[in-house]
């Protein structure tokens, strides 16, 4: 069923675009107006996955805005967001004569965008790039807000940069062709957004995650759009993550440990997010900042999404704990968390190294 296009500003001065989101966007032109120009280059990013199902229907409408189109296909997965992808597009960029007037597609999911992002902003020192995710978690989380990077085998995301796309293009028919466990992952994302930010929106996920599951479109166009919304007002209010945009980090920091202690790739991101708010809340719960219900309620709902809610075995106290000690929030004797305060508010505090660990080893001790 088709579903009405929806528009959502990011208001940053001279960076400000907008998010799409809507049924058939990817095939009408209107979606790439004001884009490019006949002597331009545009250049999709895209992976061995997505490129055959996309790519080529993509390019069709990008031939009325540019003069030169190039798809490059890299990588499909976690494992793949580095420095060598990193200069597969450089490669290609340079080989075919981009130049500063160049702009970039990221067609795809989270690594897609997250690398072609990054490619853009590196590149002559920056030039333009648009979002055209393809899963869940890119649609209502990492195509939005400027946030770019690859990963390092010591920790995820820490080389990177801010750079603001121009436009975000959520087709909600991209969604038909997700996996199930990618759909699953997509919804850590939506989940946490309740909880740190729209109690309403909380209790909307708990009523409409069978929907969701099940790929209703109207359900899926309602948690997409008001994903975007919450995270738009985030971003317009801390850009660079100085301060409020740290909210949007609940369950990251132990869900990343939990990516780069079993290798990127093992655990979906999203798969690693959904146990890592599980953690998150029992952490808040044992600070006296939520009652126990309340953690009892976000676990519960990650759990019936089908995401895990217990910490991978291989991982020992100590090595969880150490590996959390390289995330960017990390402070000296202390470990800052996004913590859930009330019902719909969370704030970043530093936690003491002692606490964590006696929370991770009673968790791992029921598990």
């Amino acid at each position: 069923m088709a579903t009405p296009t929806e528009i959502v500003d990011i208001a940053l001065g001279d960076r400000s675009y907008q998010i799409l989101i809507g049924s058939g966007l990817l095939d009408r032109a209107g979606s790439y107006e004001d884009l490019g120009t006949s002597a331009g280059h545009a250049l999709v990013v895209t992976n061995a996955v997505v490129g055959p199902l996309y790519g080529q229907r993509l390019h069709s409408v990008l031939r009325t805005r540019f003069g030169t189109i190039r798809i490059v296909e890299i990588p499909d997965g976690e494992a793949h967001k580095n420095g060598v992808t990193l200069n597969r597009i450089f490669d290609e960029m340079l080989a075919s004569g981009c130049d500063r007037k160049t702009t970039l597609f990221a067609l795809g999911g989270g690594v897609v965008g997250d690398l072609t992002g990054f490619a853009a902003a590196c590149y002559m020192r920056g030039v333009r790039y648009v979002q055209v995710p393809t899963t869940l978690l890119a649609q209502v989380d990492s195509s939005v807000g400027g946030k770019t990077a690859i990963n390092h085998p010591l920790g995820k995301n820490m080389i990177g940069a801010f750079h603001q796309p121009r436009r975000v293009i959520a087709d909600l028919d991209t969604l038909d062709t997700l996996p199930q466990r990618e759909l699953v992952a997509g919804l850590a994302e939506v989940i946490k957004y309740g909880p740190i930010a729209d109690s309403a929106f909380f209790e909307w996920t708990e009523a409409n995650i069978g929907l969701l599951l099940e790929r209703d479109k109207s359900a899926l166009a309602y948690a997409v759009t008001r994903s975007c919304r919450i995270k738009a007002s985030v971003v317009i209010a801390d850009e660079r993550e100085s301060g409020q945009r740290a909210i949007l980090n609940f369950g990251h920091t132990f869900g990343h440990a939990i990516e780069a202690g079993l290798g990127y790739g093992s655990w979906l991101h999203g798969e690693a997010v959904g146990c890592g708010m599980v953690l998150a809340a029992e952490l808040s719960a044992r600070l006296g900042l939520i009652d126990d219900a309340y953690a009892a309620r976000v676990k519960r709902l990650v759990e019936r999404a089908g995401l895990p809610v217990q910490a991978p075995p291989e991982l020992s106290t100590e090595r969880f704990v150490s590996l959390m000690r390289l995330d960017k929030k990390s402070d000296g004797g202390s470990l800052r968390f996004v913590l859930l305060e009330e019902g719909g508010k969370a704030g970043l505090r530093p936690v003491p190294l002692g606490i964590v660990s006696e929370v991770v080893e009673a968790h791992r001790q029921r598990s």
